[in-house]
């Protein structure tokens, strides 16, 4: 067993039971975190697979910021976790029936594609010597799929506007923001100076 196959090996254990982790532990926080090593176990087997842009995208985007936002909102809300699993019982026939249906539907998307006339080898060309993986999957993107990439940045777009719009929801009692006067002030308006005497509180 040569090098490359006993890290993949190591990378696919450790990835594999951080996600069993991540949807087993009882502690949110915990949860994270194994989440963020799986990641990382996961930017291991791109780089062992040669993409290593992808495996930095997944380290930076993933890891450095949706997994960090994750923990910094599970530790900093006070959310009644007990209160999220008194339902999980009465769902759970109807979840686990959705994932035997969505796993069935992949199973019958990768023997079609695997024993289908247009496999992989047949899809994909080799890139060319001297060029990089990064340079190579930028021509890709930029290039034959620019209209597909740009339209990928809309639906992203929309779906953060759509997020946005139904999160903000006007509570009675909490004071919002009024740009136009907040840049309306001046610096008189915004900055009170009061003189303390020598060894006083404020």
């Amino acid at each position: 067993m040569n090098v490359a196959a006993l890290f993949f090996y190591l990378f696919s254990a450790v990835m594999i039971a951080a996600a069993f982790m991540v949807i087993s532990s009882r502690n949110p926080v915990h949860s994270v975190l194994f989440l963020i090593l799986a990641f990382f176990n996961a930017a291991g087997l791109f780089l062992l697979l040669g993409a290593e842009f992808l495996a930095m995208i997944l380290v930076v985007v993933y890891v450095g910021a949706v997994a960090v936002l994750f923990l910094f909102v599970v530790m900093m809300l006070d959310v009644d976790f007990a209160e999220f699993k008194q339902g999980f019982l009465q769902y759970l026939p109807i979840g686990g029936t959705i994932g035997i249906v969505v796993l069935v539907e992949l199973v019958l998307v990768v023997g079609a594609w695997s024993l289908g006339s247009a496999s992989i080898a047949n899809v994909t060309t080799p890139i060319p010597p001297g060029m990089t993986n990064t340079l190579a999957l930028g021509r890709v993107l930029y290039t034959q799929y620019v209209y597909l990439f740009q339209a990928a940045g809309l639906i992203l777009l929309t779906a953060m506007i759509g997020a946005i719009v139904l999160t903000l929801r006007h509570k009675v009692g909490v004071k919002r923001q009024n740009v136009a006067i907040q840049n309306a002030r001046t610096p008189a308006e915004a900055v009170e100076i009061r003189k303390v005497a020598s060894r006083q509180g404020v």
